[in-house]
């Protein structure tokens, strides 16, 4: 059960929040906090459910979105792989959380399939050397597509092992030529309420929006995932593109992206906005550090229901400790 908070509050994208709007947060995480939901909380009934009792997955319903000839299936990239099971599509197609449709995971991708997101553009702002808006079908004609393996480990203490095909975030950034002055990278999702139920309750900040540092960004491991198991992304994955940091929290991974704005500033974020104890901006994968509600330590992989030990950084250390050392 989900308690609603009945006071109109909105949080602006641009600032700090005001003393009005940071108290009614604070009124909405202390009561979700004494439900026992929240983030993970809101969903930790579903987290434990195993994937056979979950609604199965109807392959036939993945929409077919118009893509450029030739774009799937990407040649994979092997220096990207892992030493665990691919989880099986239907599994990760059916449990996903996508908050902007629904908190139930195995309900999200019967109420994103009508989701539109044909045409699609995306705008690049701030300090850049030249504003553009381009359409995610122009992008792909520029820059180079490939599928990688990557572990996705969820805050809720659950993961799994997907193919993601895309962009490599780091050519992404050559193509819209950041400016000196940027030093972070602000991404926002859509807004669209009649199409996406959960942006009808008031209770969160709506549109998501998250950021990275220029250098996390230009991390080998950033990624731009556009499609996954050899296909476009299925709305529910976040279509036509979202961010993949295999490095940290899934929370950090933004679905269904329309602008990405450099600024010279660390941006707010959502989670961290409503929760800062909880959800921190880094939100590196850190076993020796628990959620204020509960431990980091171990892992579910929802394709073999497995707990197995978290790693530091979810395991690409190797690839990331050089940004916070």
């Amino acid at each position: 059960m989900l308690i609603k908070i009945h006071e109109e509050w909105h949080i602006p994208e641009n600032r700090v929040a005001p003393e009005a709007v940071y108290l009614n947060r604070r009124r909405f995480i202390k009561k979700i906090g004494q439900a026992g939901l929240g983030i993970a909380g809101i969903a930790s009934g579903l987290a434990a459910i195993p994937a056979s009792a979950q609604v199965k997955y109807d392959p036939e319903v993945r929409r077919t979105i118009p893509v450029p000839d030739g774009i799937y299936p990407a040649p994979r990239n092997a220096k990207y792989t892992v030493d665990r099971p691919l989880t099986p599509e239907e599994i990760a197609a059916s449990y996903n959380n996508f908050y902007e449709f629904t908190l139930q995971k195995n309900r999200v991708w019967r109420l994103a399939e009508k989701f539109t997101t044909h045409p699609w553009e995306i705008e690049i702002t701030g300090h850049v050397h030249k504003k553009l808006k381009i359409d995610i079908d122009d992008l792909l004609k520029q820059l180079p597509i490939e599928e990688r393996i990557y572990r996705h480990r969820c805050v809720e203490a659950w993961s799994m092992v997907v193919p993601w095909s895309g962009i490599p975030f780091k050519r992404f950034l050559e193509f819209a030529q950041p400016t000196s002055k940027a030093r972070y990278v602000r991404m926002v999702s859509f807004m669209r309420p009649k199409e996406a139920p959960g942006q009808r309750e008031r209770w969160y900040p709506w549109p998501y929006y998250e950021g990275l540092s220029l250098d996390e960004a230009a991390n080998e491991l950033a990624f731009l995932a556009t499609g996954v198991y050899g296909h476009a992304l299925p709305n529910q994955h976040g279509a036509p593109m979202r961010l993949v940091i295999p490095w940290k929290y899934g929370f950090k991974s933004i679905k269904s992206i329309v602008k990405f704005e450099f600024v010279d500033k660390q941006p707010p974020t959502f989670w961290n906005d409503l929760a800062a104890n909880e959800y921190s901006f880094q939100a590196n994968v850190d076993p020796a550090v628990p959620h204020p509600r509960w431990s980091q330590a171990t892992e579910r992989d929802i394709g073999t229901g497995k707990r197995l030990p978290t790693q530091l950084y979810n395991g690409y250390e190797e690839f990331v400790a050089p940004l916070y050392g």
